[in-house]
């Protein structure tokens, strides 16, 4: 019963959201471009820019765009499959495939290494930083978050999934904001928990790619719209832009900036 009453409610609030959606256009100003053949980027809380190359290098540059750092150990653990630039003096480089975390200081100099197969982690895809500088994962096979230390210890995880949904809301993506765990999955939506690993809310944001937190906002995008919603008071925002998404690889929204990375560059456009 627990699960129907949650899957109606969820319902229930997407059709208010979609019943309050706005529809406006936003014009959007390039500052500068980067032009290089990039798989992947993050940016963190100060504005530096870490672009991760095809060739599996790291470089850092500063608000400014000038070349502040490079990490270029590219073949110890095969690809990066995401970089966590969450806090710019701790930064998470994930090896998907090693199950490995190596751990970069704000040069971009190794501080620590996690191998997740040491906690019996064997599949997972979403790790990012905790707001108290551990680190989130979402172990596929258990179905469970765990939280790890600097060390790769153990120091909590949730229930099981499989006992909560009918069918588990496997992440691409977890987020630590505004004293919540957000899990996102594009068939599910938000799934969101609080520090101890208890079930808070469902948010069927469904479709979106690129997805954040900001100041209790949801945001995310799809080839034609960026979305803003709020869903405690029942808010949802999608804006047309005088850009083409269709063609980005990955997007990033700052509170003045909106990052779009295309095959052949990095674009960084004022809003």
């Amino acid at each position: 019963m627990g699960k129907i009453r949650l899957t109606i409610t969820v319902l229930c609030c997407l059709l208010l959201l979609q019943s309050k959606a706005a529809d406006s256009t936003v014009n959007l100003k390039l500052v500068t471009s980067i032009q290089g053949s990039f798989a992947d980027f993050s940016v963190d809380n100060l504005g530096n820019i870490y672009l991760l190359t095809t060739t599996n290098q790291v470089k850092k540059l500063n608000e400014k765009f000038d070349s502040v750092g490079l990490f270029n150990d590219v073949k110890r653990y095969g690809n990066i499959y995401t970089i966590d630039a969450s806090n710019p003096l701790k930064v998470l480089v994930y090896y998907k495939d090693f199950l490995t975390v190596v751990v970069l200081d704000r040069f971009l100099n190794i501080r620590n290494t996690i191998d997740l197969r040491r906690q019996n982690i064997v599949q997972a895809r979403a790790v990012t930083q905790s707001y108290d500088n551990n680190i989130w994962v979402f172990d596929e096979l258990d179905a469970k978050i765990k939280k790890l230390d600097e060390t790769g210890k153990l120091l909590m995880e949730s229930a099981d999934f499989r006992m909560l949904f009918d069918e588990v809301p496997n992440p691409y993506k977890l987020i630590d904001a505004d004293g919540f765990l957000y899990l996102y999955n594009a068939k599910h939506g938000f799934t969101v928990f609080d520090y101890y690993g208890a079930l808070k809310s469902n948010y069927a944001l469904t479709g979106w790619k690129d997805v954040q937190v900001q100041n209790g906002y949801l945001t995310g995008c799809d080839s034609n719209y960026l979305y803003k919603a709020k869903p405690q008071v029942l808010l949802l925002e999608k804006f047309k832009v005088n850009i083409n998404l269709d063609s980005a690889i990955k997007i990033f929204n700052s509170a003045s900036l909106l990052y779009v990375l295309k095959k052949e560059g990095l674009y960084i456009y004022m809003q």
